[in-house]
């Protein structure tokens, strides 16, 4: 590799002394700023799509949410329910065992 010189370093920067003063250098930086715009708004468009599809996302996962909460909701009140029709059930069990043991000793 060749070291770097200062005859080298004054030639380059005579070398871009030359391309800034030349009549393409606006062309060139037109083309590069239409480039790099360019580029922004295809990132900005795809980035707003990926917004997009997050919110619509978000949106599903919320009225997901929302139905699934109805429907704990609807299965905490019929498991209330049951409990209670249980317990009922049983009380009037130990009723008739109680009958029965009674008619059993009567007898």
């Amino acid at each position: 590799m060749i070291p770097w010189t200062v005859s080298q370093g004054h030639a380059a920067i005579g070398r871009c002394t030359e391309i800034i003063d030349s009549p393409l250098w606006p062309d060139y930086i037109l083309t590069m700023t239409e480039s790099i715009s360019s580029t922004f708004e295809h990132e900005l468009k795809r980035l707003e799509k990926r917004v997009d599809a997050l919110v619509r996302v978000c949106d599903r996962l919320q009225d997901e949410n929302r139905s699934l909460k109805q429907r704990q909701d609807v299965l905490t009140s019929e498991r209330a329910n049951l409990l209670q029709k249980n317990e009922q059930v049983r009380a009037r069990v130990e009723a008739m065992i109680g009958r029965l043991k009674a008619m059993e000793q009567s007898s």
